[in-house]
């Protein structure tokens, strides 16, 4: 099986299922037959582009994309422990595990008011094009 037709069983068990961690995702691959390792999982996952949302009870799940979100605060505000900003820096907190999957998030709306993001275990940066621009996202997150 190639990777174009792995990525799409990995997005079929998405959509099907409600799955929460990649050894989830390895197992419904395993039951059709497809034998993937940790490392090709992770990769995959990281090229399609899927997040990690929290159900009603904040129970994590993959979702395939931001779609569901209307602007960018709203998909933020499920990961967002606490935000400040330096100059034209935001500083987002999150809980551990989670910068990298608000990162995407961010990411993925491609503004151009952001210019990039860098994510550690629980902090993210986002990288605003000046200060200016830096308050209008704090304010618009807040």
């Amino acid at each position: 099986m190639n990777k174009t037709e792995r990525q799409h069983k990995i997005k079929m068990i998405i959509q099907e299922e409600r799955v929460g961690t990649q050894e989830e995702i390895k197992d419904s691959l395993a039951k059709q037959g497809i034998a993937v390792t940790q490392a090709t999982l992770s990769r995959d996952l990281r090229e399609i582009g899927l997040l990690k949302r929290r159900d009603d009870s904040g129970k994590l799940y993959y979702s395939l994309s931001t779609d569901e979100f209307s602007h960018l605060a709203d998909a933020v505000q499920d990961y967002l422990k606490h935000l400040s900003r330096a100059g034209f820096i935001l500083v987002l907190k999150t809980e551990l595990g989670e910068a990298d999957v608000l990162a995407n998030i961010i990411d993925q709306e491609k503004r151009s008011d952001i210019l990039g993001t860098v994510a550690g275990a629980d902090t993210l940066l986002v990288i605003c094009q000046d200060e200016d621009r830096a308050k209008a996202i704090e304010d618009e997150l807040s």
